[in-house]
């Protein structure tokens, strides 16, 4: 019965007792014995949605000639960094080579618009479930418009690697692309729905983990050839890299709660508190900076215009303004998205009508000022975690000269922690409500 908690296993032997049934003492010992893991049925679909995503990579469009265009796109480079996030779907020319990244657009698109058109942010954030319904269905509408555009733009980009390019090629190329990005916006969206995570940064984690053997076997292979002490100081910087986003991405601000009379002698009133973590944006604001940063290459390609090829040149990650623009943007995107997710007067609202205040403020505007200045600090805080984790690449680089994971760099690291330690917390929550459910199933066949 080692299973079930101490309060169920009490209430279960007095059941047990009064009806002098065995067969409810089996069950009881069942349920607290076997693995709620084993008999979950969403982990191994969302195992099985995410291989999904992965074969699709290894589908690849015919007619190209992928080992030069893989050539062209190594040693760096934006488009290499982009190729790491899809774990090396573009430079295989897959069916899947856009990857996720229309969806990622598509919700930057419609999250500014958000903030610029009431009806957009009424629908998203007061019109219940069946607003969000509508408005995700705007973001999948406008993913497959980015879709259209990038699977011509990227069919078009590779035409010298083509062996034969044509209208009719071009046509059923860019329909097979269009149809494979909005498959993993779907694969996303059920992962989504099987709430073991969110589904776009569980696809990207998956590409990211799968371009790690070939940056690690490239980083050992540059290391040969110079000094090999290198490859222990990428190690060490590796390793103290996740020891700080583990530390941070756990981190958070606890504010205590008090309840009205009603509550203040239960465990309610004793336990409360309201969270907030120090990067409650997690890798949403180094996703949409990566995105953005990647435009001024894309137009470059298509407009032989010598001042965008300027701008794209400078905003390469090699470039002189690289570094300080993805430091800017992500702290941007991080304010942004932080009070894009949690709208002080709302959620002073929301504990006024429960009963709930914060010691010594008072509810109402008082308590939406003081959240929205904690909110305030806790985002300089996470901007400068970000600004130092997109920093921390370049200066190793700089020092050990390998550039063997310069599409690997310390934000796909922050990808790779805070989707993993995300989704084992939501597995863990999951196994535990599993655990509720099977004493609640109990106690049903008792009565």
């Amino acid at each position: 019965m080692h299973g079930c908690n101490a309060s169920g296993v009490w209430q279960t032997a007095v059941l047990i007792v009064q009806h002098g049934n065995s067969k409810h003492h089996s069950a009881c010992h069942a349920a607290g014995r076997s693995n709620p893991m084993a008999k979950h049925p969403y982990l191994p679909a969302m195992q099985g949605l995410v291989a999904l995503s992965r074969l699709g990579v290894y589908i690849r469009v015919p007619g190209v000639d992928v080992a030069k265009f893989e050539q062209s796109i190594q040693g760096g480079g934006l488009l290499g960094y982009i190729d790491a996030l899809s774990g090396g779907s573009i430079s295989k020319v897959g069916v899947f080579s856009l990857g996720i990244v229309p969806y990622i657009n598509a919700s930057i698109i419609l999250q500014l618009l958000a903030t610029s058109f009431p009806s957009l942010k009424k629908l998203q954030r007061e019109e219940g479930p069946q607003g969000r319904a509508r408005f995700q269905l705007y973001q999948k509408l406008a993913a497959l418009v980015f879709a259209i555009a990038q699977s011509v733009g990227q069919l078009t980009y590779i035409r010298p690697y083509v062996t034969d390019f044509g209208f009719d090629w071009l046509l059923v190329n860019s329909i097979s692309l269009t149809a494979g990005a909005m498959i993993l916006v779907h694969i996303a969206d059920t992962i989504t729905e099987l709430k073991l995570g969110n589904g776009t940064s569980v696809l990207i984690f998956a590409n990211i983990a799968s371009a790690l053997p070939t940056s690690v076997g490239a980083a050992l292979t540059q290391a040969a050839s110079k000094d090999s002490a290198n490859v222990a100081i990428y190690a060490g910087a590796f390793f103290l890299t996740t020891l700080g986003i583990v530390y941070v991405q756990e981190a958070e601000r606890k504010i205590p709660m008090n309840y009205a009379s009603r509550y203040r002698n239960s465990a309610l009133s004793r336990q409360s508190y309201l969270p907030f973590k120090v990067n409650a944006t997690g890798v949403m604001p180094v996703i949409f900076s990566s995105s953005l940063l990647a435009l001024p290459t894309a137009l470059a390609r298509y407009a032989n215009w010598k001042p965008v090829e300027a701008v794209a040149a400078a905003l390469n990650p090699s470039g002189p303004l690289y570094l300080p623009t993805n430091i800017a943007l992500i702290i941007g995107f991080n304010y942004y998205y932080t009070f894009l997710q949690l709208d002080p007067k709302d959620l002073a609202d929301q504990l006024k009508r429960q009963g709930a205040s914060i010691p010594a403020v008072r509810p109402g505007k008082a308590t939406a000022a003081y959240i929205s200045g904690t909110l305030e600090r806790m985002s300089i805080l996470g901007s400068a975690f970000l600004g130092a984790l997109a920093a921390a690449p370049p200066l190793v680089e700089l020092f050990t000269k390998l550039q063997a994971f310069r599409g690997f760099a310390g934000t796909s690291v922050l990808i790779l922690v805070g989707v993993a330690t995300d989704t084992a917390r939501k597995v863990r929550a999951e196994q535990a409500m599993q655990k509720y459910k099977d004493v609640d199933r109990l106690y049903d066949e008792l009565n």
